[in-house]
């Protein structure tokens, strides 16, 4: 009997775990029953995602930049990789204040709703403001700053520094190009043997994806929020999802135009990494599956890909940034606010700077989202009337910015005659 493939598995997975929990939840002790003894399943395998993240960065990146064998290809790469990353985050906010403008979703939230919601979430919206606070109290050149460890064992110890790993692997890898081969050959042996025994770990794990999937959809679906408030937050939620659709759309066309592929062979590829990012809303936990994927079935070099998706997965988020301009506008529209054409240029560089600085885990954004807020001058608290649909939309916008980052490493890979 042939075996169900991988995306089909975690697809069945999704699905099973979704009506397993409907059913459940019918029952009064339902919902204790998956949260006590099904959803820890789904945070061990999110554990076992994580585990891998700072091991692989470091293995595959170090691997990556010493193959290169030449500083001038490094510095060609950066420079088309951070390139497209940045213009397709402009892109994304574009796109995001075009749909909220013309659909505007806010119009549709009644005085109660608003209320009702605002009441409910007040504390969850507060411990998000308190976040962003100490972030906006550091100096403008922090985030420069933060790039650089003092210690890489303990950068290493924290999948929240990705940024300071990346910035150790790069300067590690440049220091082995340098050497002559002689000196550098016995860490370079040792890295690209450690980088496959990662790959292999993900094998392993992934033979435990579609259980894991099953108990984390199971989990958000006993622990979601009334209807009522989801039916009251629909527009909103459907002009986010329209703006993450442009974005697929527009990965497909970067993918048939400069790399030269078809969608189907792209999303035929891909799809296994989306799946998983939408069930984990982390770009992070999704980044072995990612590079696995794009390796293997997207014909991308790995060297290439050691580059590119490790630095995607922490300062790509086209999906996190879009959702930042439809909801900071959002909530605008609700409070009746009128933004100027001034205020929302601003919007897209403060969610494009914020979407670069956001970690790659789930409901960072949602801090930095009130970074943009505060620069438009709306209303913070209003944060609370998009929290009930956040969590859903969050594994969308991850799924698209994983997606995004699949795409460019593929473009890159064509500029440098690196894609099979």
């Amino acid at each position: 009997m042939k075996k169900l493939a991988l995306h089909w598995q975690i697809l069945l997975g999704m699905v099973t775990g979704v009506l397993f929990a409907f059913i459940l939840i019918q029952f009064a002790w339902g919902k204790d029953v998956i949260v006590d003894w099904v959803k820890p399943f789904g945070t061990i395998f999110i554990n076992l995602l994580k585990l891998i993240a700072v091991p692989l960065i470091l293995g595959s990146l170090i691997k990556g930049i010493s193959d290169l064998k030449d500083i001038s290809k490094l510095s060609q790469m950066g420079g088309r990789t951070i390139g497209l990353y940045v213009m397709t985050t402009i892109l994304a906010v574009s796109i995001g204040l075009a749909i909220v403008n013309i659909i505007k979703p806010g119009s549709y939230i009644s005085e109660q709703t608003r209320t009702e919601l605002v009441s409910n979430y007040t504390s969850d919206a507060n411990s998000k403001i308190k976040a962003a606070a100490v972030q906006r109290q550091v100096g403008p050149l922090q985030s420069l700053v933060d790039i650089v460890p003092d210690n890489i064992f303990k950068a290493a110890s924290d999948n929240g520094n990705m940024l300071q790993v990346i910035f150790f692997a790069i300067i590690f890898g440049i220091a082995m190009i340098l050497l002559p081969e002689a000196q550098s050959k016995p860490v370079k042996d040792f890295f690209d043997s450690f980088n496959e025994i990662i790959l292999k770990m993900i094998d392993l794990i992934m033979l435990f994806s579609p259980f894991g999937v099953f108990a984390l959809l199971a989990a958000i679906v006993a622990e979601s929020p009334s209807l009522d408030l989801f039916k009251a937050l629909g527009m909103y939620g459907l002009t986010v999802l329209l703006g993450l659709a442009i974005m697929i759309g527009f990965y497909l066309l970067l993918v048939k135009v400069l790399a030269r592929k078809s969608a189907s062979f792209f999303l035929k590829g891909i799809s296994p990494a989306q799946l998983l990012a939408f069930s984990t809303s982390s770009s992070a936990a999704t980044l072995p599956v990612t590079m696995e994927r794009v390796v293997d079935n997207l014909g991308v070099d790995d060297e290439v890909a050691s580059f590119v998706l490790p630095i995607g997965a922490t300062i790509n988020m086209d999906g996190t940034s879009l959702y930042q301009a439809v909801a900071a506008v959002f909530i605008a529209q609700a409070f009746g606010m009128d933004l100027s054409l001034g205020v929302q240029l601003g919007i897209i560089v403060t969610a494009t700077l914020a979407s670069i600085g956001s970690a790659a885990v789930p409901g960072a954004g949602m801090v930095m989202l009130v970074i943009v807020l505060a620069q438009a001058g709306i209303p913070e608290a209003g944060l609370a009337l998009i929290f009930a649909i956040d969590r859903p939309l969050d594994m969308c916008r991850t799924t698209v910015n994983v997606t995004g980052d699949a795409a460019v490493s593929m473009v890159v890979a064509k500029s440098v005659n690196k894609l099979a």
